[in-house]
C-alpha cells in the first residue's frame, strides 16, 4: 500500500483504521475513486461508477458516533450488476436485460455490506443473464489486470477485474456455475462460493432454480471471511488452525473430454504437497460424475435462461443468448430440470466424503489458461458453448450439489496469469474450507493485485 493512499489496503486494514479514526471513509473512498477513474478505462470492470453518492455515503459512515460495530467501516465495495442497489437500474448484463425501473431498495446482501458500514462505490459488468464464464457486452470486453489480452472469467467477471487491479477490497459477486470461482482463479483471487442455504439469495426466479449463490471476490483469506460473515448474518469469525485432515486429491474433470492442462495438473501437485507440509494427509480420491448430472447442469443453464427471459425484448438479446434460451424452452417443456436427479447428486456428493474417509476435496480450478478477452458476444453460441466448457469445467457440479466449494491461488502459469485450487467440503465446512485456504495463504504468499 503507497502511504499516501488507502488503495491497495486490505478490508481488514481499512476497516480497522477508519474504526480507530487513524483515516476517514471519505478519504479511503476518494482514494478508490480516483484509482478507478486512472485505470478502469482499460479494464472496463464497472457498469457504472457511484461518485458523488459514495462520498455522501462515507460521509455519513465518519458521522457516526459508533464505529466500533461496523466489521467494513469506510470499506469501498463493488456489487455484480445483477444485484440491486437502490437508486440504480439493475442491468443484468445489457440494455434489454436491464429492469425499466430504478431498484427502490438494495437487495438483502448489500443491505447487508452497506449495514457492517461498506461504501457501494459502483456497480460491475458481467456478461447477458450471467449467463457464460466470459465478461463482454456490445461495448467491448472486460479486460483481465494481469494479461488485458485475456478474459476475467465471468460472470462476475468485473468483481473479479476490479478487485485484482485494487480498484476494491471485495466485490460482491454470484456464482451460478462457477461464476465467482473461475473469475477468482482467472484473476489470482480468493473466492468462496457458500453452501445452499447460507447467504440470502432472494432472487425470485432468476435463480437458475437455487443454483445460485452470493458471495464475494477477495485478495485475501481474511477479508474472504470478514465478507462471507458479513453475507451470512454472522459474527466476524475468527479462522482457527484446522485438527489434522485428510483430503482427497482429483484430477478427474466433470466434463468429457476435456482435462486440465500442465499448468493446472502441477498447481495441484503443489498445492497438494503445501497441504501435507502444514500436516495434513492427501489421498487419491475421484469423485464420479454421471452422465446425468452433465445432463442435468446444461439442462438447468438453459432452462433458467429461458426463464429469467419471461417479459424480456427477446428480439433484442444477442444472438448467444436467444440461443440459449430457445434451447432451454424445449428443455422445460420436455421435463429435464429435474429436483429429484438434483437431490440425488447432492445425497451421493455429500456420501463421497464419508465413503473416501476425507474431509474436503481438492481439484484444478481450471483445466486452461483463461480465454482471450474478444468480442464473444458477437460470436455463435457454438464458440461460446466450447470457451466456457473447455477451460472451466470444475465448478458447475458442486452447485449442482449445493455444496460450498472456495478457489485459492497457488502461483503462476508460465505465461504470468495466475494459478489456482479449488477445494470442495461437505455442507457447512465453509469455515472450514476458509481455515485451510488461510493455510495456504501463510504457507505460499501470493501476489495480491496485478500491475495495471
Amino acid at each position: 500500500m503507497d502511504s499516501t493512499t488507502w488503495v491497495g489496503a486490505t478490508a481488514r486494514q481499512i476497516s480497522r483504521a477508519v474504526r480507530r479514526g487513524d483515516a476517514s471513509a471519505t478519504q479511503v473512498v476518494a482514494d478508490h475513486l480516483e484509482q478507478i477513474a486512472i485505470s478502469d478505462p482499460a479494464l472496463g470492470a464497472f457498469r457504472v461508477v457511484r461518485g458523488g453518492e459514495a462520498i455522501t455515503e462515507a460521509e455519513k459512515v465518519d458521522d457516526q458516533e459508533d464505529l466500533a460495530n461496523l466489521p467494513l467501516a469506510g470499506v469501498p465495495v463493488a456489487v455484480k450488476e445483477n444485484t440491486a442497489v437502490a437508486g440504480l437500474p439493475t442491468w443484468h448484463g445489457s440494455a434489454a436485460a436491464r429492469t425499466p425501473e430504478v431498484a427502490e431498495e438494495d437487495h438483502e446482501v448489500v443491505r447487508r455490506l452497506r449495514g457492517a458500514g461498506a461504501v457501494v462505490v459502483g456497480v460491475t459488468k458481467m456478461p447477458e443473464m450471467g449467463l457464460w464464464a466470459v465478461t463482454d457486452d456490445e461495448g467491448g470486453p472486460t479486460r483481465n489486470p494481469w494479461d488485458l489480452e485475456r478474459t476475467p472469467g465471468g460472470s462476475s467477471g468485473g468483481s473479479a477485474a476490479a478487485v485484482a487491479a485494487g480498484l476494491v477490497p471485495i466485490a460482491q459477486g454470484n456464482d451460478g456455475l462457477g461464476s465467482i470461482r473461475i473469475p477468482a482463479a482467472c484473476c489470482g483471487l480468493v473466492g468462496l462460493k457458500p453452501g445452499r442455504g447460507v447467504v440470502p439469495v432472494d432472487f425470485g426466479d432468476k435463480d437458475w432454480f437455487g443454483l445460485v449463490e452470493n458471495g464475494v471476490l477477495t485478495t485475501t483469506v481474511a477479508d474472504a471471511a470478514l465478507g462471507f460473515s458479513v453475507l451470512a448474518g454472522q459474527a466476524p469469525a475468527k479462522l482457527v488452525e484446522p485438527s489434522k485432515l485428510r483430503i482427497g486429491v482429483s484430477l478427474r474433470s466433470p466434463a468429457a473430454g476435456v482435462k486440465p492442462d500442465e499448468a493446472n495438473v502441477s498447481a495441484v501437485a503443489k498445492a497438494s504437497k503445501l497441504l501435507v507440509d502444514v500436516g495434513h494427509d492427501t489421498v487419491t480420491a475421484d469423485p464420479v460424475y454421471p452422465t446425468s448430472v452433465a445432463l442435468g447442469v446444461l439442462a438447468t443453464w438453459f432452462a433458467g435462461a429461458y426463464v429469467n427471459s419471461e417479459g424480456l425484448p427477446v428480439e433484442r438479446l444477442q444472438p448467444r443468448t436467444r440461443r440459449h434460451i430457445a434451447l432451454g424452452k424445449t428443455m422445460m417443456r420436455a421435463g429435464l430440470v429435474r429436483q429429484k436427479q438434483r437431490d440425488a447428486w447432492r445425497e451421493r456428493s455429500t456420501q463421497f466424503f464419508a465413503d473416501k474417509s476425507v474431509d474436503l476435496l481438492l481439484t484444478p480450478a481450471l483445466a486452461t489458461a483463461p480465454p482471450p478477452a474478444v468480442q464473444y458476444s458477437a460470436s455463435p453460441w457454438r464458440k461460446n458453448m466450447w470457451a466456457n466448457a473447455s477451460y472451466a469445467p470444475y465448478a458447475a457440479p458442486w452447485n449442482y450439489a449445493g455444496l460450498p466449494a472456495i478457489v485459492v491461488p497457488v502461483g503462476f502459469r508460465p505465461d504470468g496469469l495466475p494459478l489456482a485450487i479449488q477445494l470442495v467440503g461437505p455442507p457447512g465446512s465453509e469455515l472450514l474450507l476458509l481455515s485451510v485456504a488461510g493455510q495456504f495463504e501463510v504457507a505460499n504468499p501470493w501476489q495480491r493485485h496485478a500491475l495495471v
